[in-house]
């Protein structure tokens, strides 16, 4: 038996032969695409040298065509190598710097046992045997699936089981095996140690080195058309999604692309942290995108509420929002719009010049609507509208081309403006009544182009008074009391849309309900191409959100991910989301993967926040060790500033990210504002479209989702700010962010949601 010292001489020699061999391959690639570039440059320049131009007959001009073809073609595969050899050279760029992670030993069906190296990328020699294997390759799931002995995978001609045998780690920096050691488990402790032991940086660094078993699971499920993570803060549910999608663009490769595969995000900050993760693993980014600009972008006449105006509006009726905001509110909508197919579509005129006197009347915009046969649906209805519209309007051209305002304008026209209006230049005509009527009919159907684009965009639907005409006809269609509302307070309610409506406001509990119904009226295409669906922060959307993006990406599978404990927006309704939302899924294409150990943070933290959670002893804590945390009492906002600063100076001298979280905008304003007096430098994080920057961040609690810092500060930690039972996941949230160290701090009384085991905090 060898011993670790020879061992480790062995595989350095063997990283040293890898290293050579990518720098070869480095060497080549560059030089490829320097002599491709070029030969493309000089079949550009000469492009038409060989090409036979000649259009005197058809045969001739046939062979014109396909000279210039395969010129184009020439090119074409210059292009194609030069981009492949791009990509290849950016892959083997990442694996000069750290070749590979692991290596897997094994025996199948009894045959000589088999070694591999598995890295972020795939490498071959030129006889195309692989020396390392990418981490997405289905032989590479042994490494993260099995402890030693029997294992299987699943590889394109199916399962396979083997034997394994060896399971080694290593850390390799600048070309040197700094660490190595052998394991039985998925990933040892040791290395996941080293790894999250790294400091903290504002974006998402991917660790593909220390995917775990049970991530696995999430990131290799290719079966399910719902895959619900549920998980603690810190497990590594993120990382697991984006490795996911990083896999799946790998599976399928060629039938799936990057824009195929859409993220919604719970911020633009978030999105800001992990720009690099996707990028890193040698993939382009999905379509990223919040749920606010997923339907703002469809309203630009309306404000839509945002996540600051949610999280400080708090007059919100909590009973009616519950409604509004579930499955059954969607479910009263569908049946709603089947019933517009009979009657009850509320129209607009549509004018033109004269704001007096309609251009299309309302009245027979219903006319024609109503007067297409019962096996019409709304889709067809409206398309049929807009035709039969569109042919009113042609033949109103020539009528309106005799009114005077016609030949006013006419006369106004300056050359230059009558020179644009013919057909070219020095057009003639047989006499002046000609030449006139062919202006005055160029000039009507340029003024009625503003008439052709309101039908066109469906102007003609009052939406606004659509909607509310709904929400009027909801305690007809349903026994309000179950949701303990009574018809009074309904009623009121819409009026309070009516007016937020008028004042050109839309609250975010309307928003999509508004816009599905406008789909269902106009028959808005919904999208096909999208495959996948990745909702992150789960807890934060309601089952009405949900149901709407199911209606809009048809035929993409989903995979929801968060952690109930955390609903900063939908508090305790989030208990029921999952029950809500599998009716719109087949249960038995339906996952649940629930991760309980948390990675981020050290092991005092994991068990102190998650006393703080009335369920959450199913956490489990990761064993690195750090500093208890602090909780410190101070009798008025001077004394805890200077706490403040006393704590910032010394993560700084400790070389901590920082991160000092309030509760809402004003208090992070506030305190942002009491640091600049003192000289203190920090960034104040004010909106979601803000970049993360280095040194000290002040971010109020609901832009601090899905972060993590070395060192957080929770701002005013007292009984006056924190008193709710329901906001006992938003201080979850906020202590969960750090990774390392966690400072709190008060004046007056201490929030009663922190009241855990003394043991597990220090008082200063």
């Amino acid at each position: 038996m060898l011993n670790a010292k020879d061992e480790k001489k062995i595989e350095q020699e063997h990283l040293d032969h890898i290293l050579k061999m990518i720098r070869a391959k480095k060497a080549e690639l560059s030089s490829s695409i320097k002599s491709a570039e070029g030969e493309a440059k000089d079949l550009n320049s000469h492009f038409f040298d060989d090409v036979k131009l000649d259009y005197d007959g058809y045969s001739t001009s046939m062979e014109t065509a396909l000279s210039i073809h395969q010129q184009q073609q020439l090119l074409d595969e210059r292009e194609n190598a030069w981009q492949h050899a791009a990509r290849q050279l950016t892959t083997i760029q990442k694996l000069e710097q750290k070749p590979y992670f692991a290596r897997v030993d094994f025996k199948e069906n009894g045959q000589p046992a088999e070694t591999i190296y598995i890295g972020l990328g795939s490498f071959a020699d030129k006889n195309d045997h692989f020396l390392i294997y990418d981490w997405r390759a289905p032989i590479s799931s042994i490494y993260y699936d099995g402890k030693l002995g029997d294992v299987s995978y699943v590889s394109p001609e199916g399962e396979i089981t083997v034997e394994m045998t060896k399971k080694r780690q290593f850390m390799i920096e600048d070309g040197k095996i700094v660490n190595m050691f052998d394991t039985n488990e998925s990933i040892g402790d040791q290395m996941l140690l080293e790894v999250l032991g790294e400091k903290s940086s504002t974006q998402m660094k991917s660790i593909v080195t220390t995917i775990q078993r049970e991530q696995n699971k999430i990131i290799r499920n290719t079966s399910a058309d719902l895959l619900f993570v549920q998980g603690a803060a810190g497990s590594g549910k993120t990382s697991a999604i984006l490795q996911r999608i990083a896999y799946l663009l790998y599976r399928y490769r060629g039938n799936l692309t990057s824009s195929d595969v859409i993220m919604f995000s719970p911020n633009q900050l978030f999105n800001d942290y992990i720009k690099n993760v996707l990028p890193e693993m040698g993939e382009q980014n999905m379509v990223q995108m919040t749920y606010w600009q997923f339907v703002a972008r469809r309203l630009p006449g309306m404000d839509v509420e945002n996540l600051f105006d949610q999280f400080e509006d708090d007059a919100a009726d909590s009973a009616i929002s519950q409604f509004k905001d579930s499955t059954s509110f969607f479910d009263l909508l569908t049946r709603y719009a089947k019933h517009l197919n009979q009657r009850g579509v509320i129209f607009k005129n549509i004018y033109f010049r004269d704001k007096k006197r309609p251009f299309f009347e309302k009245a027979k915009i219903n006319e024609i609507y109503y007067s297409y046969n019962s096996n019409y649906n709304l889709s067809n209805r409206i398309d049929a509208t807009r035709e039969e519209l569109i042919k009113l309007l042609n033949r109103k051209i020539n009528s309106e081309a005799k009114k005077s305002w016609v030949a006013d304008e006419i006369q106004s026209l300056s050359q230059g403006q009558l020179n644009e209006l013919y057909d070219r230049p020095d057009q003639e005509f047989e006499s002046e009544e000609k030449e006139e009527k062919f202006l005055s009919r160029k000039i009507v159907v340029k003024a009625l182009d503003k008439v052709f684009q309101q039908i066109k965009r469906n102007n003609f639907i009052n939406m606004r008074a659509q909607y509310l005409s709904f929400l009027r006809r909801v305690p007809k269609m349903t026994d309000l009391s179950k949701w303990n509302i009574t018809e009074n307070q309904w009623n009121d309610h819409v009026e309070e849309v009516k007016v937020s409506f008028k004042n050109h406001y839309i609250h975010m509990n309307d928003v999509s309900a508004y816009l599905y119904l406008y789909d269902m009226i106009t028959g808005r295409h919904v999208d096909y191409e999208m495959r996948y669906a990745f909702i992150d922060e789960i807890q934060d959307y309601t089952p009405f959100q949900l149901c709407y993006l199911k209606y809009n990406f048809p035929r993409a599978k989903f995979t929801m991910l968060g952690d109930l404990n955390q609903a900063i927006f939908t508090k305790d309704e989030s208990r029921s989301l999952l029950k809500q939302i599998s009716g719109l899924f087949d249960p038995k294409k339906t996952d649940v993967v629930q991760l309980t150990k948390s990675y981020r943070s050290t092991k005092q933290l994991t068990e102190f926040t998650k006393q703080i959670l009335r369920q959450g002893e199913k956490i489990e804590s990761f064993n690195r060790q750090g500093p208890k945390p602090v909780v410190w009492g101070r009798d008025d906002d001077a004394e805890a500033l200077k706490v403040l600063q006393q704590v910032l100076l010394e993560n700084e001298q400790n070389k901590l990210t920082t991160a000092v979280i309030t509760k809402d905008l004003e208090s992070a304003k506030f305190v942002a504002e009491e640091l600049k007096k003192n000289g203190v430098k920090a960034t104040l994080i004010a909106t979601a479209n803000q970049r993360l920057v280095d040194g000290t961040l002040i971010i109020p609690s609901y832009l601090a989702k899905g972060l993590e810092f070395d060192a957080v500060i929770m701002w005013d930690a007292s009984k006056k700010s924190y008193h709710r039972l329901d906001e006992t996941q938003l201080v979850y949230t906020i202590t969960s962010r750090a990774m390392y160290k966690l400072d709190m701090i008060y004046t007056g009384t201490k929030s009663s949601l922190l009241d855990v085991d003394q043991e597990t905090y220090e008082e200063k």
